[in-house]
């Protein structure tokens, strides 16, 4: 494997460990929510709200982190601190901006999205996203540094932060409340319940921040206001590209509430947002490789044989895409004990949502034509598309099928982006992707999965085994066709070449 590559996978481990372990953990809050709240419709307003949030968030950043990275990374920009401390006061002026807003109008935004008895939700979670989104232009400076190791610990800390806080709230605090009320009863109300979800977030958001104010206070503090320009002429066709991207990841738990209303809607929403949640951890590695592979992108644009970098960057992409999908579906009986029961009806979604999270993370690495080429217009477009098609199917789709609408929509949808953006990208930057061996590699996963439904039985622990044979045989090929155990450290002092 070329230096280049093993310097990304090693950062992508990193970030790959904080990010996984990260949400596992925030997962674990899934099974907690099921237990402790009244009922799935309570789990819907909670999928609902932070919906509404990822969008803000985008709104927020507005293309600020990539912007940040192309123009930090230019050969004709020979103040980094300048692009950094420009960058922060743009997003840190706005940010502040929205929090007084939202404090201003949080009861007319609760009254017309349904929680007129709860303003407070709409303020803890608009000043949660604001602090958010200030605080991605120093993360993001983290990554440029090559400090991963640092961003992680502070993303973990988030999450000990918010499960410690869950855990206070849901569990701590009402067994207090039994057996000594007077220690907690002067703060904690029983009956709140969904709103201590918000106060954890909120005080996870802004403890984390803290720590960031290392990178924040000692900074050069200089602001151009030509650089501004540039970096927004190229950023903001991304917040089109971002808002249209997170609009397909979130616009179905935002519009089920019109398209099914009532307690009914409530609930199928709470058992979507749960059960789509045992996919996460695809979404969770394409994140980690987000994370790190930006950075790369930018910082190979000068080198030799970065195409080939790119494509080999693919090809490990979907293979680790694959292994996690088997993973998941092959111990699918495994991972929903976590959760009640009322909730299992929804598993029979997951693999569809996964291989839509595939989809979604090669459409990613296809993206970088455009990014490099300084045509980021086109992802706009690409992700504009994708959203009339996530509108559109939801709409036609949600009031018959309840949420399997909302989940054929987002396949149908991050497929025909992530062609769109291959075959459009072929005119701009023709990046050799091995489609023998992606096509390979994703037959043979359909393959097993297809298999492990043939022959199942009516026992789950022969079924597991079975299973496990099968993910044996894919992890075989890959060993055998790319990565060798002759090739691995440590392992390869085992093997001779």
């Amino acid at each position: 494997m070329p230096r280049q590559l093993v310097s990304l996978a090693q950062d992508t481990a990193i970030y790959g460990v904080s990010s996984i372990l990260g949400r596992f953990l925030n997962w674990l809050l899934v099974p907690l929510y099921t237990h402790v709240l009244a009922s799935p419709a309570d789990y819907g307003q909670v999928t609902n709200l932070y919906a509404w949030t990822a969008l803000m968030l985008v709104f927020l950043t507005y293309g600020m982190e990539t912007g940040f990275f192309r123009f930090i990374n230019k050969e004709d920009e020979p103040n980094p601190p300048r692009v950094y401390s420009t960058s922060m006061i743009s997003v840190g002026s706005t940010s502040l901006l929205f929090a007084v807003l939202v404090a201003l109008f949080s009861q007319p935004i609760a009254n017309r999205l349904g929680y007129a008895p709860h303003s407070e939700y709409i303020w803890l979670l608009g000043f949660s996203v604001a602090i958010d989104a200030f605080a991605s232009i120093p993360f993001a400076y983290l990554r440029y540094k090559k400090m991963p190791i640092r961003f992680a610990t502070y993303k973990m800390l988030f999450v000990v932060l918010n499960i410690l806080l869950n855990l206070w709230f849901f569990i701590v605090c009402p067994y207090l409340m039994r057996v000594a009320p007077s220690t907690v009863s002067w703060f904690y109300n029983p009956d709140y319940g969904v709103g201590y979800v918000f106060v954890a977030n909120f005080l996870s958001t802004f403890i984390q921040t803290l720590f960031l104010l290392p990178y924040i206070i000692f900074v050069k503090w200089t602001f151009n206001k030509a650089l501004l320009i540039n970096i927004l002429s190229y950023s903001l066709p991304l917040l089109m590209l971002g808002i249209a991207g997170i609009m397909n990841q979130i616009l179905d738990k935002i519009l089920f509430p019109f398209l099914l209303k009532g307690h009914y809607g409530d609930t199928q929403l709470g058992i979507y947002g749960a059960t789509s949640k045992m996919a996460l951890v695809m979404l969770m590695f394409t994140q980690a490789f987000r994370y790190a592979y930006e950075p790369f992108v930018f910082a190979q644009k000068r080198e030799k044989n970065s195409l080939n970098s790119y494509s080999r960057a693919m090809t490990y992409f979907v293979i680790f895409s694959w292994l996690i999908f088997l993973a998941l579906v092959f111990y699918i009986d495994i991972f929903k004990l976590f959760i009640t029961r009322e909730y299992w009806g929804g598993l029979k979604i997951v693999p569809v949502v996964l291989i839509s999270f595939i989809f979604q993370g090669v459409y990613f690495n296809l993206s970088i034509w455009y990014k490099l080429t300084d045509r980021t217009m086109w992802g706009a477009w690409f992700a504009l598309t994708g959203t009339v098609i996530i509108v559109a199917g939801n709409i036609l789709l949600v009031p018959q099928f309840s949420y399997w609408g909302s989940v054929w929509s987002a396949f149908a949808c991050y497929f025909v982006i992530m062609l769109l953006s291959y075959f459009v990208g072929l005119k701009y930057l023709s990046i050799p992707y091995d489609l023998r061996a992606l096509g390979i590699y994703s037959a043979l996963a359909l393959l097993l999965y297809a298999l492990s439904y043939l022959i199942s039985t009516p026992y789950r622990e022969l079924n597991l085994l079975i299973r496990t044979v099968l993910f044996a045989i894919f992890i075989a090929v890959v060993i055998k066709r790319d990565f060798p155990l002759s090739n691995i450290p440590v392992v390869n002092r085992f093997f001779k070449k």
